[in-house]
């Protein structure tokens, strides 16, 4: 399958790109990291804009994460609860609502390109959460656009090394997710330790 998007791209640029872009945001897991740094290599070849590429990668993601927030928002328990079964999660929509708030505009923005595999989710709790749209929206753009023109940048700057630069970005990504789910661990452990005495 990557092959017939990174096709798709390479042949339709940046139609191809919102769509691809649009479609995962909603969820359906697909490698858009790998694909904006190969935007940024066709970039860098004279294949594609630089700024319709960002323009139609930040408007695609920022397209399929409202379709997210209204479903979540409008759709409530009973459609996510139908969307988790689709893709083969459980959702604890509890927990997602809790995170949402606690994390705010800060954990939008951050899930749109660093740890954008909680996008999708964050998205619809947000929407349960009654977070409120405008401020939803705000952030969204500035951590889609922010996502989609480091990545694609990245790929324009090291266009004879995509496939070595996609590894690395995917283990960095791991190692400060670890890293954050460590400190939390950490946390909830020392507020433990401190209650027990």
């Amino acid at each position: 399958m990557n092959d017939q998007l990174l096709a798709a791209v390479s042949q339709y640029g940046a139609p191809a790109l919102f769509a691809i872009v649009a479609v995962a945001a909603v969820g359906v897991p697909l490698p858009i990291t790998l694909l904006l740094i190969v935007a940024g290599s066709l970039i860098s070849q004279g294949a594609m804009n630089l700024w319709w590429a960002i323009g139609a990668a930040g408007a695609g993601s920022i397209l399929g994460d409202q379709v997210g927030y209204a479903v979540g928002r409008w759709g409530g328990t009973a459609a996510i609860d139908k969307l988790s079964h689709l893709f083969g999660k459980h959702a604890d929509l509890p927990a997602m609502e809790a995170k949402a708030a606690a994390w705010g505009g800060p954990g939008i923005f951050i899930t749109r390109w660093l740890l954008s595999p909680l996008g999708p989710w964050i998205n619809l709790a947000s929407g349960t959460a009654r977070y409120p749209w405008r401020r939803f929206l705000a952030w969204d753009a500035l951590g889609e656009f922010t996502g989609a023109a480091l990545f694609i940048f990245l790929g324009r700057l090291f266009s004879d090394r995509v496939m070595a630069l996609t590894a690395v970005l995917g283990d960095l990504t791991w190692a400060i997710a670890g890293l954050l789910v460590s400190l939390v661990l950490g946390y909830r452990l020392l507020t433990y330790l401190r209650r027990q005495r």
